[in-house]
């Protein structure tokens, strides 16, 4: 890998992964702000903020965005998540100027039309009936604010219904002034590009971006907890989780290779002892999320209502068993299938500016494969057994959405973790 780092004037860090072998680039500007820093009262306002982006400049209508950038073959895009939004573009390596030309008119030049803020109202509100009707997904949502209840960490990041009808321009553009600073922002590339190139071009187009803008980040305090929804499905929807890792915790990728090995594949403990030896499930999986103050570690599965019955019992014994660390072949298949699965990622131009850029923003460092390799390959059967205890540490989360007529209560759940 070729990184190289810079700095514009205004503070936004630009950085660029130069690979000569592909005819593309990929390139973004990643903000250090998102749903965790809204005030309750605007939940959603930064995935909102996110979609006006696109609806028109002083110089682009909403049309003229898309026809310009789909004029080249290039891709646009956004997300926003709960610690960051970004907005980014793939294109081929000489339609650089135009992408980013694009990127920084939509950040500093978008005016925010009354019209085109009521349809996006629409599309929003959609996106979250949506969400809402797919169990096995908003399923994470109830998850998250069980486990981060009363705060901005569990709210959602599409926002809720009544706040988004609601929502005015004044309280958009403001939330894009009071947060977005050039000194919490990344501006990164990767592919067959030129980093001076880039600087000089951000240089001028983003100069302005205002420097600095205080945002207050309020902490994560997860809790724990229970919530049931009872749905007229055919499979009942379950998430049961544990308080998890931070993101600079020096067992991060420890944590990685547990989740992997637990739940992370066809050849998981979970996949072999849940669906292929019991046959109680179709789709089960493991997932941790972490963030800079908190985290989480989760099982999902979908299940059948009679089935609920025996499933939660084995996953509580399944979850027990970690206690006595994994085995040695166990260790090694999970630490290979993250190694292969970073190293696999470095093909794509994409995937490597968002690793370069979500890096920055994070540890203050650029990417290294090769140290990340590293870690993962110093994780052993200590480190496991340290992450598990951390994990059962604290109270359990679970939430089930669907049938729930043999679903064990709340109390019983606890007390089969706690044997």
């Amino acid at each position: 890998m070729t990184i190289e780092l810079s700095k514009l004037k205004n503070g936004m860090q630009i950085a660029t992964d130069r690979i000569e072998t592909v005819d593309t680039v990929s390139l973004g500007i990643w903000v250090d702000v998102g749903t965790r820093h809204e005030p309750a009262e605007l939940n959603g306002v930064a995935h909102f903020l996110e979609h006006m982006a696109f609806k028109g400049t002083r110089r682009r209508s909403a049309l003229a965005i898309a026809e310009e950038i789909e004029a080249v073959g290039g891709q646009l895009n956004a997300y926003t998540s709960r610690e960051s939004t970004a907005y980014y573009a793939k294109v081929l390596k000489e339609d650089v100027p135009l992408a980013l030309d694009i990127l920084a008119d939509i950040l500093q030049h978008s005016t925010f039309a009354a019209e085109e803020m009521e349809r996006e109202r629409t599309v929003i509100l959609q996106e979250i009936g949506q969400a809402n009707d797919t169990p096995d997904d908003i399923i994470f949502d109830h998850f998250q604010e069980c486990a981060y209840p009363d705060q901005a960490m569990g709210r959602p990041v599409l926002g809720r219904p009544e706040i988004i009808r609601r929502l005015g321009r004044d309280e958009v553009t403001g939330y894009l002034r009071d947060h977005y600073g050039a000194r919490r922002m990344v501006l990164a590339a990767a592919g067959n590009l030129d980093h001076d190139h880039i600087a000089g071009l951000a240089e001028k187009l983003l100069a302005e971006m205002p420097a600095e803008r205080p945002v207050t980040t309020e902490p994560a305090r997860y809790a724990g907890g229970e919530r049931r929804e009872e749905r007229d499905l055919e499979q009942l929807h379950l998430v049961l989780g544990f308080p998890g890792l931070v993101l600079d915790d020096p067992d991060f990728y420890a944590g990685s290779v547990l989740s992997t090995a637990f739940g992370g594949g066809m050849s998981s403990r979970l996949f072999q002892e849940i669906r292929e030896k019991r046959g109680l499930v179709y789709t089960i999986h493991c997932f941790g999320h972490s963030y800079r103050d908190g985290g989480l570690f989760g099982i999902y599965a979908g299940t059948g209502e009679e089935e609920a019955a025996e499933l939660v019992p084995a996953l509580c014994e399944e979850a027990r068993k970690l206690e006595d660390g994994l085995s040695g072949v166990e260790l090694a298949r999970a630490k290979t299938q993250l190694k292969a699965g970073l190293l696999m990622s470095l093909e794509s131009t994409s995937a490597r500016c968002e690793q370069l850029a979500q890096h920055l923003l994070i540890h203050g460092t650029p990417f290294d494969p090769a140290e990340i390799v590293r870690r993962i390959e110093a994780v052993d059967d200590a480190a496991i057994r340290r992450v598990v205890a951390r994990w059962r540490a604290g109270p359990p989360t679970l939430t089930a959405l669907g049938p729930l007529s043999r679903l064990e209560d709340f109390d019983r759940v606890q007390a089969r973790l706690a044997a």
